[in-house]
């Protein structure tokens, strides 16, 4: 029996509609952790379907670290004025802005890196890897994990999250879509450092 109480503590947790938290603790037989896993499940396949969605809306912020050592001006984008204004939606571009600030990415995503500079990294990268004495055949794969660490360092939306190491910038984003129910875009970013 699924119980008002239930779904309150459910939507409190969450953020999401009663009947979808009513819905959740139906299917999941009132286990209260598996509905918020399925919410979140739900949530993250309905915000990959906004993504496509037109953002016009949103905000700049700004970040001065250390003593006006580090500045950084950030756009992040949505969908209506309305999800702009609140603060759950602030709180995420002062946060991305931070993130900018202590992780100093070069790219929002793997996207915009020029292809000069991917086909070099892997030349330098598959040349280290020779260089080690490693097999030919274990080197592509090599290439292709340090890869994966290339991009963790200079995509913003690759890197691991300065306040939880185990979410990356993209997932989190992911999940202020799912539960903002717009689609969030970082337009663009600039990173000052004195003397830099």
């Amino acid at each position: 029996m699924i119980t008002a109480t239930m779904v309150k503590e459910l939507r409190e947790r969450t953020g999401a509609g009663m009947m979808d938290c009513k819905a959740a603790l139906e299917e999941c037989a009132g286990d209260l952790e598996r509905a918020i896993e399925y919410l979140r499940k739900k949530g993250l396949a309905a915000a990959a379907k906004k993504a496509g969605r037109e953002t016009r809306e949103g905000l700049i912020d700004s970040y001065i670290h250390g003593n006006g050592r580090i500045g950084v001006l950030i756009e992040l984008n949505c969908e209506t004025d309305f999800v702009a204004r609140t603060d759950e939606f602030r709180q995420l571009v002062h946060e991305l802005a931070m993130q900018v600030a202590a992780a100093n990415p070069q790219w929002i995503s793997r996207e915009d890196i020029p292809a000069s500079v991917l086909e070099k990294e892997r030349s330098i990268l598959r040349e280290q890897a020779l260089l080690e004495g490693k097999p030919e055949k274990v080197v592509d794969k090599m290439v292709e994990g340090r890869m994966e660490k290339f991009f963790a360092t200079n995509c913003l939306l690759d890197q691991p999250y300065i306040r939880d190491q185990d979410v990356k910038i993209g997932d989190l984003l992911k999940e202020k879509i799912a539960k903002l129910g717009e689609n969030i875009v970082v337009r663009r970013f600039a990173r000052y450092e004195l003397g830099g």
